[in-house]
């Protein structure tokens, strides 16, 4: 809750902290938690292998939408019908992004999960210009290039596949559907409100996915409870807190640089902790790829600084 976090940082009770530390600190607890969003790669996949994949998927964001009910109760109630609107059609496309990233990493390696889907940083700019017609900057196209390049190197790395990459790819296309639109309605209503209404979304189509697959079923081991609970809570719920505590504190171009570390964390994670060997071709495909993100950030940052709508 940013405006609540706002006043108690002025509050006199609390100990003074240099510039310096007020804008560090919200740094690192953003790195912080970019690591666990990239270690829930190596989570995920790992629990797949014992749970059905939308059982899953139900059972994280039911436990993400019970932990931000309280934080998100006094918005909802205030939120019109047209908020209500917006967070089911937002939280749709973040159900299709989440359903394709998971289908794709059952299929490839947790490191070109991570990488190919930290290419919504570029495709954003590339969507806002097709579809509304917004210009973006020359250095955008280089980023374009690189990230093609890297994709190619990328599907050759060693126990990858094509259709798992192919599926996280689409998912990053659908992420960059979801931001663009968030950035376009989001200002006009309560964040809370509409991020609890996103995870509710996603809960209810997963939870009708692994009904009519017949997939649903209760948890069983720690393997995949401890996935549950780090995605559901850690990740998703807590982990949206403090980002948006973290961004009501540091410009949005710094912010989407430290988001930009989960490729590189999913990739460190992938092979220390899932003994991932990704080979010359791959690494490489990696450290191609993290430059065409990196350059596409002040692109996909001014896009979304554009698509706002001015207040009259």
């Amino acid at each position: 809750m940013p405006a609540p976090l706002r006043s108690a940082a002025g509050s006199h009770s609390l100990p003074r902290v240099s510039s310096r530390e007020r804008s560090l600190l919200p740094l690192l607890a953003l790195v912080g938690v970019t690591a666990v969003w990239g270690v829930t790669f190596v989570q995920v996949k790992d629990a797949l292998a014992l749970y059905p994949l939308f059982a899953f998927l139900a059972v994280r964001f039911a436990i993400s939408t019970v932990a931000l009910a309280p934080f998100a109760w006094p918005a909802l109630r205030e939120l019109p019908r047209r908020g209500y609107a917006v967070g089911v059609g937002v939280g749709t496309l973040l159900a299709a992004a989440y359903g394709l990233q998971t289908a794709g990493l059952e299929l490839t390696t947790v490191a070109s999960t991570g990488f190919i889907t930290g290419l919504y940083v570029v495709f954003t700019p590339l969507l806002a210009l097709v579809l509304l017609g917004t210009p973006v900057p020359r250095a955008l196209w280089f980023g374009v290039a690189l990230a093609v390049g890297g994709l190619l190197l990328l599907n050759g790395a060693p126990g990858g596949s094509a259709l798992g990459n192919a599926l996280v790819l689409a998912n990053a296309v659908f992420q960059a559907f979801q931001i663009t639109a968030m950035e376009r309605y989001a200002p006009r209503y309560d964040a809370r409100a509409l991020t609890f209404l996103m995870m509710a979304t996603c809960l209810v189509s997963f939870a009708v996915l692994a009904v009519a697959l017949g997939e649903l079923e209760v948890p069983r081991g720690g393997v995949v409870w401890g996935a549950l609970l780090v995605t559901g809570l850690f990740a998703g719920a807590l982990g949206y807190l403090v980002a948006t505590w973290v961004q009501a504190r540091t410009t949005a171009a710094r912010a989407a640089l430290v988001f930009t570390l989960e490729a590189p964390f999913a990739a460190l994670f992938g092979v220390l902790l899932a003994g991932e060997v990704l080979g010359r071709a791959g690494w490489l495909g990696c450290a191609v790829m993290m430059v065409g993100i990196v350059l596409a950030v002040p692109a996909a940052s001014e896009t979304l600084r554009r698509l706002v709508p001015r207040r009259r």
